[in-house]
Protein backbone atom coordinates (compact mmCIF):
# COMPACT_ATOMS: atom_id res chain seq x y z
CA UNK A 1 0.00 0.00 0.00
CA UNK A 2 2.81 2.29 0.73
CA UNK A 3 4.99 1.54 -2.11
CA UNK A 4 1.43 2.78 -4.20
CA UNK A 5 0.73 5.95 -2.56
CA UNK A 6 4.61 6.61 -3.19
CA UNK A 7 4.49 5.68 -6.67
CA UNK A 8 0.84 8.07 -7.31
CA UNK A 9 3.03 10.78 -5.28
CA UNK A 10 5.66 10.45 -7.41
CA UNK A 11 4.06 10.35 -10.38
CA UNK A 12 2.05 13.47 -9.19
CA UNK A 13 5.53 15.07 -8.44
CA UNK A 14 6.28 14.61 -11.80
CA UNK A 15 3.01 15.41 -13.89
CA UNK A 16 2.86 19.18 -11.74
CA UNK A 17 6.99 19.90 -12.38
CA UNK A 18 5.89 18.88 -16.24
CA UNK A 19 3.06 21.26 -15.81
CA UNK A 20 4.71 24.49 -14.20
CA UNK A 21 8.50 24.11 -16.30
CA UNK A 22 5.94 23.93 -19.82
CA UNK A 23 3.98 27.25 -18.35
CA UNK A 24 6.25 29.97 -20.44
CA UNK A 25 6.15 27.56 -23.57
CA UNK A 26 3.27 30.02 -24.91
CA UNK A 27 4.35 33.37 -23.63
CA UNK A 28 4.27 36.59 -25.62
CA UNK A 29 7.61 37.48 -27.84
CA UNK A 30 9.57 40.25 -25.58
CA UNK A 31 12.64 40.64 -28.02
CA UNK A 32 10.99 44.44 -29.55
CA UNK A 33 12.16 47.73 -27.58
CA UNK A 34 10.35 50.56 -27.62
CA UNK A 35 11.78 53.80 -26.99
CA UNK A 36 9.71 56.76 -26.94
CA UNK A 37 12.46 59.46 -25.89
CA UNK A 38 10.68 63.11 -25.73
CA UNK A 39 7.25 61.39 -25.78
CA UNK A 40 6.80 59.95 -22.55
CA UNK A 41 8.37 62.53 -21.06
CA UNK A 42 4.85 65.17 -22.68
CA UNK A 43 2.97 62.57 -21.14
CA UNK A 44 4.19 62.84 -17.69
CA UNK A 45 4.39 66.24 -17.89
CA UNK A 46 0.97 66.75 -18.42
CA UNK A 47 0.24 64.56 -16.25
CA UNK A 48 2.13 66.23 -13.56
CA UNK A 49 0.73 69.87 -14.63
CA UNK A 50 -3.20 68.16 -14.11
CA UNK A 51 -2.37 67.27 -10.55
CA UNK A 52 -0.89 70.54 -9.73
CA UNK A 53 -3.90 72.51 -11.37
CA UNK A 54 -6.01 70.03 -9.13
CA UNK A 55 -4.41 70.19 -5.85
CA UNK A 56 -4.54 74.28 -6.19
CA UNK A 57 -8.35 74.88 -5.71
CA UNK A 58 -7.98 71.91 -3.49
CA UNK A 59 -5.61 73.24 -1.09
CA UNK A 60 -7.87 76.71 -1.18
CA UNK A 61 -10.81 75.15 0.08
CA UNK A 62 -8.77 73.44 2.64
CA UNK A 63 -7.58 76.90 4.08
CA UNK A 64 -11.25 78.22 3.93
CA UNK A 65 -12.53 75.39 5.53
CA UNK A 66 -9.80 75.72 8.37
CA UNK A 67 -9.88 79.30 8.41
CA UNK A 68 -14.24 78.90 9.08
CA UNK A 69 -13.44 76.29 12.09
CA UNK A 70 -11.02 78.76 14.23
CA UNK A 71 -13.93 81.43 13.68
CA UNK A 72 -16.29 79.15 15.22
CA UNK A 73 -14.47 78.49 17.91
CA UNK A 74 -13.67 81.94 18.29
CA UNK A 75 -17.51 83.17 18.64
CA UNK A 76 -17.80 80.14 20.17
CA UNK A 77 -15.53 81.36 23.19
CA UNK A 78 -16.56 84.86 22.90
CA UNK A 79 -20.66 83.44 23.74
CA UNK A 80 -19.16 81.08 26.76
CA UNK A 81 -17.64 84.03 28.36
Amino acid sequence: MKTNMRQLATAINAALITMLATANAHAASTNKVFISKIGIFVFLGFCALVLVVQLIPAMMTLYGMLKGVSKEQEKSRVRNN
